[in-house]
């Protein structure tokens, strides 16, 4: 496998996941609530799973498509990439987040009357800021646990034991499946980096929750990470950047 650079590799970083909140919450803030055509929650969730799906074998052969601090956590955790690494693919990813969001909020302004602190922002929360009205206790959970298994998923499409260029689209229909779950739970984090980029720019309340979606993905990234080869095996196991080539 050829060998790339740090800046090629962070650089496509940031592209995957500026794609990620920028497709993902930009089709919540812009195309969910339109009178009549709108997508819901249903194209909501579509949107998250198409752009880890086409980002992943856009630049997965370069930096592994991780987009989510707590994927690069949890294949760290699971000795499929290297711990050295895991800060600037992390400050990356939240870098694109929050230039993503910042393009995304000039768009959105460019409509009388948007408030990104109003309308929420496709910002995530528990309490009064969930969608359904669930609790802490609830948003945790379902953080925690669908976090663990997104990883899962990655871990196991990657593993050398599997078919071969297909972990993009068992990747990105998970992300669907995680979405479809638990948007009325938390509007769905899994990923620090998501939460964070909105979050900057939807006033107060959404960054004193903010801890929350970067406890439960880590812990739940981690855990799998932790828990994979235990429970399945996989000492073959080839690194990310290796399994996503077609």
């Amino acid at each position: 496998m050829r060998e790339h650079t740090v800046t090629q590799r962070l650089g496509a970083e940031f592209l995957g996941t500026f794609w990620l909140v920028f497709g993902g919450c930009g089709t919540a803030v812009l195309a969910a609530g339109v009178p009549d055509v709108g997508v819901g929650y249903l194209g909501v969730a579509i949107a998250f799973g198409l752009t880890v799906l086409t980002m992943a074998y856009a630049v997965g052969h370069v930096s592994g498509g991780h987009f989510n601090p707590a994927v690069t956590v949890g294949l760290a955790a699971a000795r499929r990439f290297a711990w050295k690494d895991v800060p600037s693919y992390v400050i990356t990813q939240v870098a694109a987040a929050v230039a993503a969001a910042a393009v995304l909020w000039v768009v959105a302004d460019g409509v009388a009357g948007f408030s990104a602190e109003e309308s929420g922002f496709a910002t995530n929360g528990y309490g009064d800021r969930s969608p359904g009205g669930y609790s802490l206790l609830s948003v945790l959970v379902i953080e925690v646990l669908l976090t663990a298994f997104f990883l899962y998923i990655i871990l196991g499409a990657t593993d050398t034991r599997a078919p071969k260029g297909f972990a993009p689209i068992a990747i990105g229909l998970g992300l669907t499946l995680i979405h479809l779950i638990s948007i009325p739970v938390s509007n769905t984090s899994v990923n620090p980096a998501r939460s964070t980029g909105p979050a900057l720019f939807a006033g107060p309340d959404p960054i004193l929750q903010l801890w929350a979606f970067w406890l439960a993905p880590l812990i739940g990234g981690a855990v799998a990470g932790i828990t994979y080869a235990l429970l399945l095996g996989g000492e073959d196991a080839a690194p990310l950047t290796e399994a996503t080539e077609a």
